[in-house]
């Protein structure tokens, strides 16, 4: 894996994360209490022994190349090893950023010249996974490909989602359907690839393609070179509030093949969740806490099931936080109700409100296909005054003060700004 480069694509906006992504990037989002979507990716290159990775940043950054640093907490310092953050080059004019995820490549050939590997391992920051990239390159290389893209069996109804992929009996893949209408196959793209470096920037330069999906993988197939990695195990692509949620609730599933310890998870504690400085967690002796994540720093007195906890998380005498997503240092007042509710970091919600009230048919007005399904979302700092009842689907947006509710109950399907 010496001769092999890590090119990480962590620059997404996130829209469909709606407010979660308003002040970070996708892969910066916080998931599983004390980690970032972006970590799981890090963890299986650190995992895998890949010694350099260039992380492509774009969309609201700061975070982001906080929390990946040198590398140091994926053991990517050194000499030999080591994580570059590779903001976008703008030309004249400052919307000229990266144009598409094969631009982003391109962009940086004067990183790859300068490494100068015998591959390229192209991977997104945003999915929920764990993958022996070694397993990967081997298959690669015995199977002597130019192009290798890591796939797994969806349910057909999901195909319309994805690069859709038909096989031979060698796994040289003989056609291609980029998110089709109707799939002839149920054979899909996890957005994982393996490229030799040289047909690679060859391809980028002949083609003038943006995107792999579109554009590269499809000229590539007419050259016969391209194979598909039969990957089998856990996988998700959290781009949508819906998706975040069912990704978080399967950490506390026992049958859903989650396993952070077995997957060897690391994170940036010290520059994040600064877990070490947080005194230990404190659940009182009436407290309930039933089938839940609980992070340092927590304080319980109320009630948590089904739920995951970031560190600082305060839950009143009283309060009961059901199916919900808390982040860092959180503040929910005594006799409150949490139900199926994603809260961003350093929420307040003040006494005897209600967040998740009423029927969940009714979806967001103004982003429908955000919020459909009975969740409810509020952003980062804001503070949701006492007696509030907030129906479902509903978004309160970062920072809004306690001054910008009406009072009494909020219909389902509203949005606070």
């Amino acid at each position: 894996m010496r001769r092999t480069l890590v090119m990480l694509l962590a620059g997404g906006g996130g829209t469909r994360l709606n407010v979660l992504a308003k002040a970070r990037a996708k892969p910066a989002v916080p998931f599983a209490g004390m980690y970032r979507i972006i970590d799981f990716a890090m963890s299986n290159v650190m995992n895998s022994d890949v010694n350099r990775v260039a992380v492509l940043t774009q969309y609201k950054p700061l975070s982001l190349n906080d929390h990946i640093g040198q590398g140091e907490a994926w053991d990517l310092s050194g000499r030999m090893r080591g994580a570059k953050i590779l903001p976008p080059r703008t030309g004249e004019a400052a919307s000229d950023w990266y144009k598409g995820t094969a631009d982003a490549i391109r962009q940086n050939f004067d990183l790859i010249d300068q490494i100068n590997p015998e591959r390229i391992l192209i991977l997104s920051g945003d999915h929920i996974y764990f993958m022996n990239y070694n397993r990967l390159v081997n298959f690669h290389t015995e199977s002597d490909a130019d192009v290798t893209i890591a796939m797994m069996r969806v349910p057909w109804e999901d195909t319309n989602h994805f690069g859709i992929a038909s096989v031979d009996d060698r796994n040289r893949i003989t056609a291609w359907e980029e998110k089709p209408v109707e799939a002839k196959s149920n054979l899909a793209s996890l957005g994982i690839y393996v490229f030799n470096t040289a047909y690679l920037k060859r391809m980028l330069r002949e083609t003038g393609e943006n995107d792999f999906g579109h554009g590269i993988i499809p000229a590539a197939l007419r050259e016969k070179s391209v194979f598909a990695y039969p990957y089998v195990g856990y996988w998700k692509d959290v781009g949508t509030l819906q998706a975040y949620w069912d990704a978080s609730m399967d950490l506390i599933r026992p049958d859903s093949g989650v396993d952070l310890a077995r997957w060897r998870v690391r994170t940036n504690l010290e520059m994040d969740s600064r877990v070490g400085d947080r005194p230990p967690t404190l659940i009182t002796h009436d407290a309930e806490v039933k089938n839940s994540i609980v992070s340092p720093g927590c304080h319980i007195e109320g009630s948590v099931v089904r739920s995951i906890l970031s560190p600082g998380v305060r839950v009143a005498r009283g309060a009961r936080v059901v199916d919900s997503i808390v982040m860092h240092d959180c503040a929910i007042e005594q006799d409150v109700l949490v139900d199926r509710a994603i809260l961003d970091k350093e929420v307040t919600v003040g006494r005897a409100t209600i967040i998740g009230h009423g029927e969940e048919g009714i979806p967001n007005a103004e982003t429908p296909d955000h919020l459909h399904t009975g969740l409810t979302l509020i952003g980062k700092k804001a503070t949701i005054p006492a007696g509030v009842k907030l129906g479902r689907n509903s978004i309160v947006d970062a920072w809004v003060r306690a001054d910008a509710f009406p009072k009494g109950e909020i219909p389902a399907g509203s949005t606070i700004r």
